[in-house]
């Protein structure tokens, strides 16, 4: 018995709709059966593959080298679209196998056997030990999709969508004269989806400018039932808000937002009647694909939100699932002023800052009106969780508030993202289980690869927990180059991600990103000073938070910083001052005792440092699973009297990222 244990790529593939072929047409399989196996020995061969067995309608194969045997799934599927009805997934993992005689067994093959059901028709999935060879393979596109636990497997496996350019396969094969090098180097893909759409805020052309909200709650619910159709990819909302009120070219719109079609509109309201017009446009040539206009009343809102979303992914040709179809028809309230309620809250929150109560206010109101309203519970939960967050309201408050919110949004709609995404957030800033966090992180990825808002606070628990640097970046990289480009703040907790991970250029190239986008961006010039003064730029540093204190209302998270940044240039008496008014705010208003044990050490009052950081965990500060890389908490690593707070933590193994600056 002759046996090797050796790394190798396993490539899985099978025909999509064998079995249901099979019932219908036995002859007709068999012949797709031979085609198939015809058209795959030959290419693994020729890519110094190894044909090992068929399995069904499956192919089973291994490669000594990665790139080969992503090539070769390419050219098997470009050669597939001469075959009718010939379709495949195909599935590929490196990892250690034995061989036995002809056969091949062991986790690499279970791990490719498991990816393959995961791609989508005519698609190939990878795993990351794959990913890691060809992300710098010129023609060869990678996306990344979920973190995935597989049957049998012990650990989460990140997967990847791979697309092959069929021009550039020769030019790639010369590559594979040379040995794969496992790289870590992450790339922004730019090639454009065929499948996607912006969704540009309606114009609102009411005489009314206070029913703003209203046109734009119109283009919320189309951009919510149209995310969830799973071969569409939607730029986010708040890219595609950004080109509010703006006169931008279709196809600069399109570009910047990297989608082939952009779909814009208008509201009329005027007491109970409403005429919406939309349009889709092709962002190459400007034609009109589809366009429409609807003379409804107030109650056949949601029907024309059907309407629109069921007509654009007609135009794009998507097969709409069963559960998808559901999302979509689905009405979020029956009661028309909940919903007008839930759309103007939605509106305040998303203006951030002292809005936020405002919009809560609304939320509340409409779950009054609609107890079984699952937004309105949702809504809740985000804007507690926020307020807490950002230090506006106490953390024992705000978190309880906003568990409750969402666990209540959770036993009316079992499959709410935006609830899960909620309690993995107070999973991680409050409750700090971990492992909690990490499940249902897993879990709003499988629901919704391309939730954003959940993107964000994962690249924070990669970062902050984990200290996982390389995985953190990978994750805000791609939120903020894929799935959010034009939105100021995925750019600055990409610069914050950098800045834990001591990149301090590429923190402040991003930063400044953000900036661009929003001159106003109080985290973009946050983020700038941070990393300057981790350069001991500090006169640049302090100007820069200095911006930052004036463009957030002063809130104490960015004096803080200024402090910490005046303290590093011996500027005392301008450290003392803003000490002097955290104090005095605290005695009216919550302020976070994490805030006020930093500003204290700064000033050199450590008695006062030791016992508001003991209050922050009395707390649970929602800043203190940032205490191992926010360099303002450098102290708490460095001077023995606080270190005994950093094991408070419980952190994962992991090392400390940020040293002595």
């Amino acid at each position: 018995m002759s046996q090797s244990r050796q790394l190798a790529a396993i490539m899985f593939t099978d025909i999509v709709g064998y079995t249901s072929l099979m019932g219908n047409d036995e002859e007709k399989a068999f012949s797709l059966l031979k085609l198939n196996r015809e058209i795959q020995k030959p290419l693994i061969e020729k890519y110094n593959g190894r044909w090992i067995k068929e399995l069904g309608d499956g192919v089973l194969a291994s490669f000594p080298a990665v790139t080969n045997a992503v090539i070769c799934a390419g050219s098997i599927l470009q050669a597939c679209k001469e075959i009718q009805n010939l379709e495949l997934r195909i599935g590929i993992h490196l990892g250690e196998v034995v061989f036995e005689n002809n056969d091949i067994f062991g986790d690499g093959v279970n791990i490719a056997s498991r990816i393959i059901t995961l791609a989508k028709p005519g698609g190939i999935c990878i795993s990351e030990s794959v990913y890691n060879n060809v992300t710098n393979k010129k023609g060869i596109s990678t996306v990344f999709l979920r973190e995935e636990i597989l049957k049998n497997v012990k650990d989460p496996v990140r997967i990847y969508e791979v697309n092959i350019d069929p021009t550039a396969i020769s030019e790639i094969m010369i590559d594979t004269e040379e040995q794969d090098k496992p790289v870590t180097v992450f790339e922004t893909i730019g090639k454009t989806p065929e499948k996607s759409v912006a969704v540009l805020p309606f114009v609102n052309m009411s005489n009314d400018p206070e029913q703003e909200y209203f046109s734009d709650g119109i283009t919320e619910e189309i951009l919510n039932s149209l995310s969830h159709v799973k071969d569409l990819k939607v730029a986010g909302r708040t890219s595609s808000f950004h080109f509010k009120g703006k006169n931008i070219d279709i196809r600069e719109i399109g570009h910047s937002l990297n989608v082939h079609t952009v779909l814009e509109g208008s509201v009329r309201k005027q007491g109970n009647k409403l005429r919406i017009t939309a349009q889709l446009i092709n962002v190459d040539n400007g034609f009109h694909l589809w366009s429409e206009r609807y003379d409804r009343d107030i109650d056949d809102i949601f029907a024309i939100q059907d309407e629109i979303a069921l007509a654009i992914t007609d135009k794009l040709k998507i097969t709409l699932l069963d559960d998808e179809k559901a999302i979509i028809f689905k009405n979020p309230t029956e009661n028309k002023e909940a919903y007008d309620l839930y759309l103007k809250g939605r509106f305040y929150i998303n203006k951030r800052g002292p809005a936020m109560k405002t919009g809560l206010n609304f939320f509340q109101q409409a779950a009054e009106l609609d107890p079984n309203f699952v937004l309105a519970y949702t809504g809740m939960a985000d804007a507690f969780s926020i307020l807490a967050f950002y230090g506006i309201l106490p953390p024992h408050l705000a978190m309880s508030k906003a568990r409750q919110n969402a666990e209540k949004a959770l036993q009316l709609n079992s499959q709410s993202v935006e609830a899960y995404t909620s309690l993995a957030f107070i999973s991680t800033f409050y409750d700090w289980n971990w492992a909690e966090a990490k499940k249902l992180f897993l879990k709003i990825f499988n629901l919704n690869p391309d939730y954003p808002l959940a993107h964000y606070w994962y690249s924070y628990y990669l970062s902050a927990i984990e200290g996982n640097n390389e995985a953190a970046i990978k994750e805000a990289k791609r939120t903020a180059e894929i799935l959010e480009p034009m939105v100021p703040i995925a750019h600055h907790i990409l610069a914050m991600i950098y800045l834990n991970a001591r990149e301090f250029e590429d923190a402040i190239r991003q930063s400044q990103i953000a900036i661009e986008l929003d001159p106003n961006s109080f985290p973009g010039y946050r983020g700038l000073g941070l990393s300057l003064a981790c350069q001991h730029k500090y006169t640049e540093a302090i100007e820069a938070l200095k911006t930052s204190v004036i463009f957030s209302a002063r809130t104490p998270w960015a004096m803080v910083e200024l402090c910490w940044a005046y303290s590093l240039n011996g500027n005392k008496k301008e450290a003392q001052e803003i000490l002097d008014e955290l104090l005095r705010r605290s005695e009216t208003e919550y302020i976070s005792n994490l805030f006020l044990c930093g500003a204290s050490y700064f000033t050199k009052n450590y008695d006062k440092a030791l016992l508001f950081i003991e209050k922050a965990f009395e707390d649970r500060d929602g800043s203190l699973p940032f205490i191992n890389v926010w360099p303002l908490c450098n102290f708490i690593k460095e001077d023995h009297r606080f270190q005994p707070y950093l094991q408070k933590m419980k952190f994962p193994n992991r090392s400390s990222v940020l040293s002595t600056l």
